[in-house]
């Protein structure tokens, strides 16, 4: 009897503790937050409300600190002082406003008088960046999500060496989990320490240094600057093209990518977004020391790109690129061509996507046939029949390649190239980079790279997709659950 009334108090005891975290989790968790994500962590602690509340606890915050927002928001609006607007007034009007949310947001204005060359050719993209590198005179920024010395990446390495050597001052920055879990980082840093690199880790989490926020809000951007003349920014992480995985590697994967090599005053922007960064990361402030005024820094010919960098991610106060692209495809007229590797767009997107559709545009979506992370691949997935009934026209770019590039261009003069998905992820959790163009002759180039995915991959059909066996589309279903937990 005794051993029936222990039983019945546990029972009890944890069915009134079940209601309770209920209760709190209706109170806390919509705060701030969007209602599909909100909805999402709700099911989730109804169904289980331990393992609910403790992943909340463990990753409900999709925000930084707010230390690190302030200093955020301090660094924006040092840079929105001393940035030139030049604004683009050539351009539509709209998107002269679109420019100006994006001023307004990030601190970086328009400017024009820039020119920029896409390399769509994975070595050829790192020995483009390595070749400037050899040419410094004064300094060289690196900052990647991932960083790695391998067979692939060695030219790069001995660039910055030999760079160091001439007496050119080298930083670097690194994503902290992303590039300590890749084979041999530390012989990778290690190299680093040994060649005279600076360098330092972006949100590192160590607690017990009084370092730490979510683990999974990361820094995501890739760019490289070489004295403030010449700028890289684009999809590819600094690693071998299959990264050095095990896994890739046994089934053969090998990612394409998308980088644009640029020149003028927009390379100021690129290295403003580092200059941020390794603030936040280090303290130390190079803004003044090694700021190269944009009117100083002229472009190859020809110079006729309007450009802006915006910035985004969990320590500003908005999902900045989110806004950029919405803004971007509803003042679309003609076409809407995307390519994202992970696509899981929120309802505002897909809303944008489909309008488009129906104002009688030509949207195209690139994405790879193959999947490299199940739960995206799968949530991905769910959103094709909404799509291809809309109109959307979808390319799969073909195996073993993972169709890893991040842009989209908008009618024939107005492109985006960057590190940013378009997912709730690179939305909300990562910070990102992403480069917006207008003028025709960087958009034909993109173009040139879009017939390519065309020409090497197929196009889906409603009808190929409509017979997909059910166990499939149940998990496409169940990961798009999942997919808005942020």
């Amino acid at each position: 009897m005794d051993s029936l009334l222990s039983a019945n108090v546990v029972w009890s005891v944890l069915a009134v503790a079940a209601f309770c975290i209920n209760v709190l989790a209706l109170i806390y968790i919509p705060r701030d937050r969007k209602p599909t994500a909100a909805m999402a962590w709700l099911l989730l602690v109804f169904l289980l409300p331990f393992v609910g509340i403790a992943l909340y606890l463990l990753i409900g915050d999709f925000r930084l600190p707010k230390k690190r927002r302030d200093e955020q928001q301090r660094i924006t609006a040092m840079i929105a002082e001393r940035a030139v607007d030049h604004s683009d007034a050539g351009a539509p009007r709209w998107l002269q406003r679109v420019a100006q949310q994006n001023h307004a947001l990030t601190g970086l204005p328009m400017v024009g008088d820039s020119s920029a060359q896409l390399i769509d050719d994975y070595q050829a993209s790192i020995d483009a960046m390595a070749a400037a590198i050899d040419s410094a005179e004064r300094y060289v920024h690196v900052e990647f999500y991932i960083a790695a010395r391998d067979e692939t990446t060695r030219g790069f390495f001995d660039a910055m060496e030999h760079a160091v050597a001439r007496g050119v001052t080298v930083r670097l920055l690194a994503d902290y989990i992303a590039s300590r879990k890749i084979p041999k980082s530390v012989e990778t840093f290690a190299e680093l320490d040994r060649v005279g690199v600076t360098w330092a880790w972006m949100l590192p989490v160590r607690p017990f240094r009084g370092e730490y926020q979510r683990p999974d809000l990361r820094n995501h951007r890739k760019l490289v600057v070489v004295d403030g003349r010449v700028g890289f920014v684009g999809s590819q992480n600094l690693i071998s093209r299959d990264y050095n995985s095990e896994k890739n590697i046994a089934r053969g994967l090998m990612w394409q990518e998308l980088v644009s090599r640029v020149e003028g005053p927009v390379v100021a922007q690129v290295d403003a977004v580092f200059l941020s960064d390794w603030l936040i990361e280090t303290g130390e402030d190079l803004s003044s020391a090694e700021r190269v005024p944009p009117t100083a820094v002229p472009a190859s010919p020809p110079a006729d790109l309007h450009c802006q960098m915006v910035p985004s991610g969990p320590a500003y106060g908005t999902e900045n690129n989110l806004r950029m692209f919405l803004s971007l495809i509803h003042g679309a007229t003609e076409k809407v061509i995307l390519t994202s590797p992970y696509f899981v767009p929120d309802e505002a997107m897909i809303y944008a996507i489909t309008t488009a559709c129906q104002r009688g545009l030509d949207v195209q979506l690139f994405v790879s046939e193959l999947g490299d992370q199940a739960m995206v691949y799968h949530a991905q997935r769910s959103y094709y029949e909404t799509l291809l009934r809309a109109g959307v026209r979808i390319f799969l770019y073909p195996a073993p390649y993972i169709l890893h590039a991040k842009h989209f261009s908008i009618d024939d003069d107005i492109a985006v190239i960057g590190s940013s998905n378009m997912d709730i992820r690179s939305f909300s959790l990562n910070s990102e980079m992403s480069l917006l163009v207008r003028g025709a002759s960087f958009v034909a180039q993109m173009r040139e790279v879009e017939q390519k995915y065309r020409s090497a991959g197929r196009e889906l059909t409603l009808d190929e997709w409509l017979r997909e066996p059910a166990r499939s589309t149940f998990l496409d279903g169940l990961f798009r659950l999942t997919s808005a937990l942020n």
